[in-house]
């Protein structure tokens, strides 16, 4: 089970993490809850479902990163289909940024509540409804790394394996390749 999820009865599934990785995997996590930015809450007093209601964003994030979680639903570039474009943002935008905090935090929770052994070892077990959080949450971790590093395409990411050990993009290209290894292990305990 060490560094690959395993299928659990029941339609969850399970990992062997040390120490180095729950901190990793918090700490991304965390990053992406940051770069996603706070909820709206409702004030107080005012009617939560007025809030329900409530209209986003017309405009694309100017950041490159937010730009991939969050992008046109029309690539091109006509007036009317950027039009379309702003509208679809406008409606739908609130309810993604919602859905991809409520992923990132349930990677936070539930690897705060795992318990540590003596070895530094910990085994994490999801839920079926934690394991699709938790791809959300890896998927949007990896776009995220792949669009700060201008990971482009499959062939590009082949490459991520052989840079030298000084380049500074090491560590995020390990993290990268790291994440999608574990995406992908997490999608085969669900596969039927």
């Amino acid at each position: 089970m060490a560094g690959h999820f395993e299928a659990t009865p029941g339609g969850g599934a399970a990992v062997a993490l040390d120490e180095v990785e729950i901190a990793i995997l918090r700490s991304l996590a965390v990053q992406l809850l940051e770069l996603i930015g706070p909820g709206d809450e409702p004030a107080e007093g005012e009617d939560p479902l007025a809030a329900l209601f409530a209209e986003g964003p017309s405009e694309p994030p100017t950041d490159p990163a937010l730009a991939r979680l969050f992008p046109e639903a029309y690539g091109d570039k006509d007036s009317e289909l950027r039009a379309a474009s702003a509208e679809f943002r406008r409606f739908t935008e609130n309810d993604l940024r919602s859905r991809k905090r409520d992923d990132a935090l349930t990677v936070v929770r539930t690897l705060d509540a795992l318990s540590v052994t003596e070895d530094g070892d910990a085994v994490l077990e999801l839920t079926g409804d934690e394991c699709r959080k938790w791809l959300g949450a890896l998927n949007d971790l990896r776009l995220t790394i792949g669009t700060r590093l201008e990971v482009s395409d499959d062939d590009e990411a082949g490459s991520l394996y052989r840079l030298p050990d000084s380049d500074p993009r090491k560590p995020m290209m390990m993290a990268y390749l790291w994440l999608g290894a574990l995406q992908e292990t997490l999608v085969e305990t669900l596969m039927p």
